[in-house]
């Protein structure tokens, strides 16, 4: 097990575990990937998952109209992660900017809201 200090959103610190194991099991014919592992000590079981993470490089589509919540948001959300959101009014989306603001100290610049916002209400607007 190594634990790595990762600085998170808004400074905060977060322990990342990373356990690394050699699975007994051959990988499944014809998959090309390793077979689930189970490791059992001190009364403890561990087993291995697979999961797929968003593409961490991904940037909101838009050119220069995507400049803001590019250079603002992507510090604590990928992309996939807001493009995929809800259908939202623009009343809403104010709402939310201004909640990551003031309510969890987003360092975000007062004078990027309102495009944050336009950017956003724009994206796939509430009907």
């Amino acid at each position: 097990m190594v634990i790595r200090p990762v600085a998170g959103c808004a400074g905060a610190i977060v322990a990342i575990l990373t356990f690394v194991s050699f699975p007994e099991r051959a990988p499944a014919q014809g998959s090309g990937a390793s077979a689930p592992s189970s490791v059992t000590g001190a009364g403890v079981m561990l087993h291995s998952v697979s999961v797929d993470f968003p593409d961490p490089g991904r940037l909101f589509p838009g050119g220069d109209k995507a400049n803001a919540i590019n250079n603002n948001c992507l510090a604590c959300h990928s992309a996939g992660m807001v493009l995929t959101q809800p259908r939202l009014s623009r009343a809403e989306w104010e709402a939310e900017v201004n909640k990551m603001r003031n309510i969890y100290k987003a360092p975000v610049d007062a004078s990027d809201v309102p495009t944050i916002i336009d950017y956003l209400a724009d994206l796939n607007p509430a009907k």
